[in-house]
């Protein structure tokens, strides 16, 4: 028997597939608000974080290691200030070539001691040799002139009192032959032209010796003013051939004080100008110290203050003469003078440690010096906290300092601790914070 075979096919003549049994299904996404409802909220949250972690402006977190942390204590404030000196000479007196010339002859070295007045060099100056000497006999001619003039102001003084005795001699001789014809005209025993005469000759006699009176008297004045102007001529002429001859004079220097010459350099030959400094005279065995404070105590330090030096294994004393209240460089300068004896063998320019006192040691309560005073101005100091993990800015009121302490006035208590290190990038903080 036959079998056969049907082939079966689906409507459409489609190829069988599993895709009847999937079902679909949608993908649901977020939409824009809520994402950026969710950025927001994760920036914010990371900007609290930050906000709660992070140091303020007012305050900053620095190393225990970088800073000098200080106790405060009670003790006693030795009122002083260490100084830094220098050796110069008590009295220097310059010496200057007063008139320029040519050093002909060196007389002592640089160094030696000379006496007032000696002479230390030479020099020579031919044109001004001769214009002294021109002019010195100038000033005698003139001076002799002066002098012929005084005698014959002299002599026409004697020729006017010779003139003046002579005219009361003829005026008494006509007063008496007057006063005899007189009478003796009235009787008719002198005849009237001779009478006459002899009146007339008397008035004319009269006003004669008058007028010689007058004019003796005006010559007078006048030669007594013309000869006090000749004698103030005469003077001046003698100061100036003075001051001539001491210019020449001058080119002998001399020491003007007695003491230890330095600085004399000069050589034979070398020709100086006028004015030009040569060298120098320091007080022999007497010094005195010049030294820098520092401006801050420039109300404080006063003449006659005391001061002390160590030197050699001696204490030696001094004292404040003299103040010199130009600041420069944060600085003024002071002149200490030793008060008895001075160290032995101390030199010119030698440098030496001294204490200023300003005043008498006295209890108080202290904080360590640094500087952290010089930004704050004893105003406010860092304070740190208990814990020892920050420290506060507090207001102060800080006193007299030392080199070693500050004085405390107001706003710290003994035993509290505070950074006296330098403020320097922390002046506008108001906490600290300390890591170890």
């Amino acid at each position: 028997m036959t079998m056969g075979v049907v082939r079966m096919q689906k409507s459409g003549d489609r190829p069988v597939t599993g895709s009847g049994m999937d079902a679909v299904v949608e993908t649901r996404k977020l939409s824009t608000r809520v994402k950026a409802a969710i950025g927001g909220a994760v920036m914010l949250f990371a900007a609290l974080l930050f906000w709660w972690f992070a140091p303020s402006g007012s305050s900053q977190t620095v190393g225990a290691d970088h800073v000098t942390i200080s106790t405060v204590s009670r003790g006693t404030f030795d009122d002083f200030i260490p100084l830094r000196a220098r050796v110069t000479p008590l009295l220097t007196v310059y010496i200057d070539a007063v008139e320029g010339g040519r050093v002909e002859k060196m007389l002592v070295e640089d160094g030696a001691t000379v006496a007032r007045g000696q002479p230390i060099a030479l020099l020579s100056n031919a044109e001004l040799q001769l214009s002294t000497l021109a002019r010195q006999t100038e000033v005698e001619q003139q001076i002799n002139n002066m002098r012929s003039q005084e005698l014959a102001l002299a002599q026409t003084r004697l020729a006017n009192e010779r003139a003046v005795l002579e005219a009361g001699l003829a005026l008494d001789k006509t007063r008496r032959q007057y006063e005899r014809e007189k009478p003796l005209a009235a009787r008719g025993f002198v005849t009237g032209k001779q009478f006459d005469d002899t009146e007339a000759d008397y008035a004319y006699r009269q006003r004669n010796y008058a007028a010689l009176k007058r004019s003796q008297a005006t010559d007078a004045r006048l030669q007594t003013s013309q000869l006090s102007q000749q004698q103030a001529a005469a003077q001046s002429m003698q100061s100036g051939l003075s001051i001539a001859r001491a210019n020449l004079d001058a080119l002998q220097l001399r020491a003007p004080v007695a003491g230890q010459l330095s600085g004399f350099s000069v050589q034979v030959g070398q020709s100086l100008q006028r004015g030009e400094r040569v060298g120098q005279i320091d007080s022999p065995g007497r010094n005195k110290l010049i030294a820098g404070v520092d401006e801050f105590y420039l109300g404080r330090v006063q003449l006659q203050q005391k001061a002390s030096l160590d030197f050699g294994g001696k204490r030696y004393a001094a004292k404040v003469t003299k103040i010199y209240p130009q600041v420069q460089n944060g600085q003024f300068q002071v002149d200490l003078q030793f008060v008895g004896p001075e160290p032995a063998n101390i030199q010119r320019g030698q440098t030496m440690q001294a204490r200023l006192t300003l005043g008498d040691p006295v209890p108080a309560l202290l904080v360590p010096n640094g500087a952290f005073y010089n930004e704050t101005g004893g105003n406010w100091i860092f304070v740190v906290t208990p814990d020892g993990g920050s420290a506060v800015k507090r207001q102060v009121r800080l006193g007299r300092r030392n080199a070693e302490f500050v004085e405390v006035l107001e706003g710290l208590e003994a035993g509290e601790k505070v950074l006296t290190s330098p403020y320097t990038g922390y002046a506008d903080k108001t906490r600290l914070d300390l890591t170890k």
